[in-house]
């Protein structure tokens, strides 16, 4: 029962006379059979401390104001107000509303229903709120409350009812637990989903869990933590998608969908994938998405993060990033891409340059295109990667589902135009208008550092010769490191990416449109 400890408002005699009449209430309550507006039963609550007119009909509920007549003979007419309505499509959870003792675990006196309506706060947040039918006849709202929760039954069907969740309590300041259990547990429990918790011990751990439990109890698996959390959880739900297929995963081969949709909330120390879902860090937004059924230089970045991990994460980054752009070098590789083939790409070209003409005159052919020379970053990405410090997205023209990726390349450039480059993600303008920076769309990507192969040419005397004149450069021997979803991958001189879309379903909806607030890095 939905407790409520407050004063119960005053109950007027109008509405406390017990239930609606037989002949106003329909036992068939199925929305298919009478359309979206059959009459299922009207009645008299309070609402607000105001008297009201209650219809609840297959698809929404409406109540209007009852106002007293004026005194016959003074000419006045009954004050009429306008109909207020809720779309049941917004409701989420119905609860019978108690007053109890602290003593009490159960029974309490009723004080009616309270619904749960899922509503848009603005600048993509979702948050909750209660509508308060309050009424003490216990016939009127039991039959009300197998109304309401019989039409919610039949109008989502494919809401969870069952969730395994992930937790790394590791995540960003060992928050996740506690970013669960004050924002997401209880509108899950309002929601009558059950869960199955898993608090992960150790790098993996989540990546085992669901390699092996019985994934069909659950209707969806739910992630706490950031980009690498989510990435495993991922992963996970992948492979054993092609384990129960019989797919040989060490073999080239076409994979099939994951079973259940992921439902990601943010709590990390990197929220990309997260944010670039649900729109913004905000783990009860991802929660109600859930609820409701919605369906280079990063890396050397990275890699110096990694090792100061004693520093405060939002201090550690801003530390890593000013300490890679001092010491910014570039690397020689050889990137070899397949243009993509989709045609749902909004009109974009496959390559995009500083002045907007097609640098491919074909977007659709299938061949290999490739380049070399020395790049300061390379970046590949399969969603928008929104996030507070780019709202547009760090790949603003890829789509969560349309089958491509962005191939970001940015050539070698003095410091202060790669500084520039980088603040252009903190604002609405166009981070590519830089005659350095080449983008593509494509399906397919190999990058190879060509360190190792300059190496390999040169005689013992020109490797100690420049090895006395570049020794960090020497000391990576052809090994670039790699942000991938937040992790870090070093001694890997080739890389070999290629996309396969629409495997799995995430809680959440595709941002079309970012905010106009825009919010830029305090360190540049």
């Amino acid at each position: 029962m939905f407790e409520d400890r407050r004063r119960a408002a005053p109950v007027g005699a109008a509405w406390c006379s017990g239930e609606v009449p037989r002949k106003e209430v329909s036992r068939d309550c199925c929305p298919d059979r009478g359309g979206p507006h059959q009459h299922i039963c009207r009645g008299i609550f309070q609402i607000e401390k105001r008297s009201c007119d209650v219809l609840l009909t297959a698809s929404r509920l409406e109540w209007t104001a009852i106002e007293p007549e004026s005194p016959a003979g003074d000419g006045a007419t009954i004050s009429q107000r306008e109909a207020e309505f809720l779309d049941l499509k917004e409701v989420f959870a119905v609860k019978m509303k108690c007053r109890r003792s602290m003593k009490q675990h159960n029974g309490g006196t009723l004080l009616g229903i309270a619904i749960f309506v899922c509503v848009n706060k603005g600048q993509n947040k979702l948050k909750h709120r209660v509508i308060h039918l309050s009424n003490l006849s216990e016939d009127h709202c039991n039959i009300w409350f197998k109304y309401l929760k019989d039409l919610l039954n039949g109008f989502f069907p494919n809401r969870p009812k069952s969730l395994k969740v992930i937790i790394n309590p590791y995540s960003h300041k060992k928050e996740a637990k506690q970013v669960y259990h004050e924002h997401v547990a209880p509108l899950f429990k309002l929601a009558d989903i059950r869960t199955d918790i898993t608090i992960t011990e150790y790098e993996g751990h989540g990546f085992l869990v669901l390699k092996e439990c019985d994934i069909q109890e659950f209707d969806g698996v739910v992630c706490v933590g950031g980009d690498g959390t989510a990435s495993e959880v991922a992963r996970a739900l992948l492979l054993r998608a092609q384990i129960d297929a019989g797919k040989d995963v060490d073999s080239n081969f076409t994979p099939v969908r994951a079973p259940l949709p992921l439902g990601i909330i943010p709590a990390g120390s990197t929220n990309i994938l997260a944010f670039s879902v649900h729109g913004l860090k905000h783990p009860s937004t991802a929660a109600m998405h859930i609820i409701m059924g919605m369906f280079g230089f990063g890396g050397r970045t990275l890699a110096l993060a990694e090792k100061h991990r004693w520093i405060p994460s939002k201090e550690r980054r801003e530390f890593a990033v000013i300490k890679t752009l001092a010491n910014l070098k570039s690397e020689d590789c050889e990137i070899s891409f397949l243009p993509s083939k989709n045609t749902h790409l909004d009109n974009q070209d496959c390559k995009r340059n500083a002045n907007g003409t097609n640098a491919e005159e074909q977007c659709s052919e299938d061949e290999w295109k490739s380049m070399q020379g020395d790049f300061i970053n390379i970046s590949i990405m399969a969603i928008p990667c929104l996030c507070s410090m780019a709202p547009r997205g760090l790949a603003p023209d890829t789509r969560l589902d349309n089958g491509s990726m962005s191939l970001i390349a940015v050539r070698n450039s003095t410091r202060a135009d790669f500084i520039k480059h980088l603040k252009q993600y903190g604002n609405l303008n166009n981070q590519f208008n830089f005659p350095f920076v080449e983008t593509y769309t494509v399906q397919e990507v190999k990058v190879q550092s060509r360190m190792e192969n300059r190496w390999a040419e040169e005689t013992s005397e020109e490797k100690a010769d420049f090895s006395l004149r570049c020794p960090s450069v020497v000391s990576l021997k052809g090994n670039c490191p790699w942000n991938v979803d937040g992790d870090l991958m070093e001694e890997s001189s080739e890389i070999h990416i290629k996309i396969h879309s629409q495997l799995i379903t995430l809680y959440g909806r595709s941002i079309e449109e970012c905010d106009e607030s825009t919010v830029q890095c305090g360190c540049l």
